[in-house]
């Protein structure tokens, strides 16, 4: 089963590709509960300033429900596979050997 942290898995131009389709209330929303790795992911395929923004957004929105980011990573990982699907962006470790 594919979860939020397995995002770190996507290489950064599919990163990059996501981040377009995402909606842009549920990534500061959504990383809240991420692991360190995948919030660092995120912000290294950003420009430095939009970057420093969603870091002060997710500050600024003081406690999040738990269920509130669950369901913000859910739409994230919605989308994920919608693109996958598409052909859009490539999970490694999705099932099949990548050469």
């Amino acid at each position: 089963m594919f979860v939020f942290d397995d995002l770190i898995k996507i290489d950064d131009r599919g990163l990059q590709e996501l981040m377009k389709e995402i909606s842009k209330e549920d990534l500061p929303i959504a990383l809240r509960g991420a692991n360190p790795e995948v919030k660092e992911k995120f912000f290294k395929n950003m420009s430095s300033r939009a970057a420093e923004m969603l870091k002060e957004d997710m500050e600024a929105k003081g406690p999040v429900k738990v269920s509130d980011v669950e369901r913000a990573q859910q739409n994230i990982l919605k989308v994920c596979r919608k693109l996958e699907e598409e052909g859009r962006i490539v999970i490694a470790g999705a099932g099949e050997e990548m050469l």
